[in-house]
């Protein structure tokens, strides 16, 4: 019975929260506007009627999620106690930015040059899905980023992941 309500639980959460794949090179024009590639509008069936949310993400990209992904971090974000500095201190630097964006009738979507300079983001823009969220980079810095990959990665693994395994399996 248990193993009959993890499994419930995990197709409702698949459900509600769907998880990107691919890795997308993109370009922007002059108004800051970028093509969405096909691959990755096909992901996004919910974007053109409920939005996507775009954002500043914790190194120096950008981060775009479906609407009912932000509504869910914005509950997370609203059980924070309000009375500790720290607190209000994440909510206002976390959603410092944020805003909802909507694919126009040829699929592309408008950046704000705000998002786009904190990024540093000029034309040449790299799309990475990352679970329930689309990354996204300026080109020289992803690839910086993926040059700093760790030196034994396996052990990284082992670390973030090794425990999680055995959790899994009982």
């Amino acid at each position: 019975m248990v193993n009959f309500i993890l499994l419930l639980i995990k197709y409702y959460h698949n459900l509600i929260m769907p998880h990107f794949l691919g890795e997308f090179e993109c370009k922007l024009d002059a108004k800051g506007r970028m093509m969405v590639p096909a691959n990755l509008r096909k992901q996004l069936p919910e974007a053109e009627r409920e939005g996507l949310v775009i954002n500043r993400g914790f190194e120096k990209h950008l981060v775009v999620y479906p609407r009912k992904e932000w509504d869910l971090i914005l509950d997370d974000l609203s059980k924070l106690n309000q009375y500790e500095k720290k607190n209000r201190d994440f909510v206002r630097y976390f959603t410092r930015g944020a805003t909802e964006i909507v694919p126009d009738a040829a699929g592309r979507v408008l950046f704000p040059k705000t998002l786009l300079d904190y990024a540093g983001i000029g034309t040449d823009v790299v799309l990475t899905g990352n679970l329930n969220k689309i990354e996204v980079w300026a080109q020289s810095a992803y690839d910086a980023q993926l040059d700093n990959e760790p030196e034994n990665f396996a052990k990284l693994a082992e670390e973030v992941m090794g425990n999680k395994a055995k959790s899994t399996n009982e």
